[in-house]
């Protein structure tokens, strides 16, 4: 269906993307979703390349969603550039774009801010229906973010309710999110097909994110010691020099602090299921770390990123 000649067709109401995706399917194709937050970067782009090995159609979602930012997060300066992020959607190969105004109810009078935790108007009318994953949404960020995942997963609900995907594709950075999503959908029989890809990095081992952005060049350097973290801990497992999981944590998270960071968390978990290991050697193990770096504008940035430790032979 992809035509350079075309306008890549963008729709900003759920009825009109509604109405588009049930012509394609109509039509016998596959539609796949990939849910964004736009300010596209090459990570985001190798998923719709998937999504295109894995459907007849993709659709790419531009929102940036207010409900997963508490009130001193950074909703209101999250880098935006939903031009570029079309044309970069278009030369990939998407075939549609969703970029609605606001996926929740309009209050008279409040802007799409006042759906950020913290600033709900308490309007009577407002938005108060939210999906949440109880347990997988509680470690990792869910513990300095509580607000976050009932956000996604309202958001996400939204997102295939009205493009009704046969399959979604998120990125692996993300890991908790991924394994959230996918529990999600298994308990709310979503007819979805979840696909989590590998994370992409800068060249220097820096995981992409749009949040990178914000970074001050002096951050951008410091914040390469949670990559390095992340790569001497994949080394030791494979050797099989590391030593019990809190020594491995209080090393990576030694390395961030020394650098500058201010570390949120760094855990090591069942790769599957996020709950507690006891050792490195009987199961794969998740490593995830969240940390902030000085920002060029204000505050700072939180990064995350993370690696799957595998033992040899599991």
């Amino acid at each position: 269906m992809s035509d350079e000649s075309q306008e890549l067709p963008v729709f900003t109401t759920a009825a009109d993307m509604r109405a588009w995706v049930r012509k394609q399917k109509k039509s016998g194709r596959k539609v796949a979703l990939v849910p964004t937050m736009g300010y596209l970067h090459d990570g985001h782009l190798s998923l719709v390349k998937a999504a295109l090995e894995r459907a007849d159609v993709v659709v790419a979602s531009i929102y940036v969603n207010p409900t997963q930012f508490a009130a001193h997060e950074d909703f209101d300066v999250y880098p935006r550039n939903p031009d570029d992020d079309r044309a970069k959607l278009k030369a990939a190969g998407a075939h549609a774009v969703f970029e609605p105004e606001s996926l929740y109810v309009a209050v008279p009078g409040a802007g799409e801010g006042s759906n950020v935790v913290g600033r709900e108007t308490q309007h009577p009318d407002s938005h108060e229906t939210y999906v949440t994953v109880e347990r997988l949404q509680k470690p990792l960020c869910g513990g300095s973010r509580p607000h976050f995942f009932r956000g996604v997963c309202t958001v996400v609900t939204k997102l295939f309710h009205i493009c009704e995907p046969d399959v979604a594709v998120f990125g692996r950075k993300d890991y908790q999110q991924w394994r959230v999503i996918s529990r999600m959908v298994r308990d709310l029989d979503f007819a979805v097909e979840v696909v989590g890809l590998p994370i992409c990095r800068e060249q220097d081992g820096l995981a992409m994110s749009s949040r990178n952005a914000r970074l001050s060049e002096e951050a951008r350097q410091k914040a390469l010691a949670i990559s390095r973290g992340l790569k001497w801990a994949e080394a030791g497992v494979a050797d099989g020099s590391l030593g019990a999981p809190e020594a491995v944590k209080e090393h990576v998270r030694g390395l961030i602090e020394e650098a500058g960071g201010k570390v949120d968390y760094v855990e090591l978990l069942n790769a599957d299921n996020l709950g507690p290991i006891a050792d490195l050697a009987s199961q794969p193990a998740l490593l995830a770390v969240a940390a902030h770096f000085a920002a060029k504008d204000r505050g700072t940035v939180r990064l995350i990123d993370n690696t799957v430790l595998t033992p040899p032979g599991k």
